[in-house]
Formats: C-alpha cells, sequence, structure tokens
C-alpha cells in the first residue's frame, strides 16, 4: 500500500460557481480539497489542516487575493500561492509574484487540462521544498554528528599526543640510563646483531676486538659461549649467567631478554668486571 499522504489544496474564491467548478475539475484528482469564500475563512481551515497548495481568487470583497496570500506566506512559508484573476491587472501581479507572495498566477476563464497541469507543477514543487528541508535537516545532523566526532578525535589525539610526549621521556630517561650504567651493556636483536651499546661497552675489546654497534654477537664469543645463550635466544629461558675471561680479566656475564610487550624483540647482554 502507498504511504504517501495525499496531497491538500485550498480554493478561496468568493464566488460559489467558481468553487464548485474547481471541485468538478478536481474532484477524480488524488488530492484533498477544501473550498473557503474569503480569506478569513480559508484561514481558520489552514489553522486546523495541513495545506499544500492554496489557489486563490484576486478580486474579493475585504482582504483581496495577493492580501490573503501575502499572509499565508508569512504564516505557512511552505505553502504554494497561486492566484486566479480575471482582470488584466498584471503590473501589480508581477510586483506580487517578485515579492514572492505569489508563486504563479492563472488567468480566468481557465483551460481545465493546462489548470490541472499547473496544479501538478506547483504541489511538485512543494515536494521538492520538502525533501529540501529534509535533506537540509540531515545534513545538519550529519554535520553535528561529524563536529563531534571531530570533537573526540582531537580529544583522542591530545591523549596519544600527551602519552607519546611521556613515553618519549621514558625512553630518554632508559637511553640516559642505560648509557650511564657502571657495566659494559650491549643491546642485542632477535638476529643477534649488536644494535646498541653503552658508554662503558664503547671501551671494552673482546678478542682484541673494539664493540661496535652492526657486527654480530658471533663476532666476539666463541661457539662454546654462543651455545650458553642458546636457551635465552629460544625462549626457553628469560635469563642465562655465566663467567668469561677477556684479556685475563673475569666477567660476570647475563644476558636477558626483553619482558612485557618486547618479549622476544631483542635482548641485552651485561658484563661486570669480577674482583680478582
Amino acid at each position: 500500500m502507498d504511504s504517501t499522504p495525499k496531497h491538500t489544496i485550498l480554493c478561496v474564491d468568493d464566488e460559489k460557481p467558481i468553487l464548485s467548478s474547481l471541485k468538478r475539475l478536481l474532484r477524480k484528482e488524488d488530492f484533498d480539497l477544501f473550498t473557503a469564500t474569503n480569506g478569513e475563512d480559508g484561514f481558520k481551515i489552514m489553522a486546523s489542516r495541513n495545506i499544500h497548495l492554496v489557489i486563490s481568487d484576486h478580486r474579493m470583497p475585504g482582504m483581496s487575493g495577493i492580501s490573503f496570500l501575502a499572509k499565508v506566506r508569512e504564516t505557512y512559508p511552505d505553502t504554494i500561492r497561486i492566484l486566479l484573476t480575471g482582470y488584466t491587472e498584471i503590473d501589480s501581479i508581477k510586483a506580487s509574484i517578485n515579492e514572492g507572495h505569489v508563486y504563479k498566477f492563472l488567468l480566468k476563464p481557465w483551460n481545465d487540462d493546462d489548470l490541472k497541469q499547473e496544479i501538478r507543477k506547483a504541489l511538485e514543487r512543494y515536494d521538492l521544498i520538502q525533501s529540501n528541508h529534509a535533506l537540509h535537516l540531515m545534513v545538519a545532523a550529519k554535520n553535528k554528528e561529524l563536529e563531534q566526532i571531530n570533537k573526540n578525535l582531537e580529544s583522542i589525539i591530545k591523549q596519544r599526543t600527551r602519552e607519546l610526549e611521556l613515553q618519549n621521556q621514558a625512553l630518554e630517561l632508559t637511553r640516559v640510563l642505560f648509557r650511564g650504567l657502571p657495566v659494559s651493556a650491549m643491546g642485542i636483536s632477535c638476529d643477534r646483531t649488536i644494535i646498541l651499546i653503552n658508554q662503558q661497552a664503547e671501551k671494552l675489546k673482546i678478542n682484541g676486538r673494539m664493540v661496535i654497534v652492526g657486527n654480530a654477537l658471533a663476532d666476539y664469543f666463541s661457539k662454546d659461549v654462543m651455545k650458553t645463550f642458546l636457551p635465552v635466544f629460544e625462549s626457553q629461558m628469560n635469563q642465562v649467567k655465566s663467567d668469561i675471561t677477556i684479556d685475563n680479566q673475569v666477567y660476570g656475564l647475563t644476558l636477558s631478554a626483553l619482558t612485557g610487550r618486547f618479549f622476544g624483540k631483542g635482548f641485552i647482554l651485561c658484563l661486570q668486571e669480577q674482583a680478582g
């Protein structure tokens, strides 16, 4: 079933035969038709009904058709307004059209087919105006929603920026602490490459070679020592400790896997001189 509501039309004319002619003309159309013989009665109908189109006679006693339609425009701006006139006062009627009081004027006597066609066009215009209103409301709602999303995003960005600032501060502090450790320390990647050394490690020679970032750990330690590292490298243990002699100096060696969210992403190797 078509749920689209019928269009409603109000015809205002002080001549009852004219109203009867309009009723006969439109009785087979899919409209709800209301009639009034003057502007005051027309407004009473409009106060109780949602009128889409008003067709008003020009010359009426009391309130003229132009005055009536101007007031309709004030009170019900979306209602389409058509003026019927049997007079040739074109200049005043054109002025009313230019001022927006009247959508269109039609001369009496009218052609039935032309009048019905003009009514359909007027109602299509009404529907278009309503669609535009609905579209504007939807756009406004979407804009408000987008504005709220942008505010939320801005808040998230600020929060994330603050978190990154704190993380950067923590990383800088960690770097300073790492650099200043009183033992030789190296950061080892998953492929067992030296990727970071501290100040003490920069002074260290292992098997006659200075420790340099980018070299493989196996460049400095024997196969037997590397085997002792395997349980940590293969995630079987979190840490191994052993003693190693370098240039007649005994060092306590500790290899530890990174923990938490860095687990499996690297290792820390520390060498601490042992008292003789």
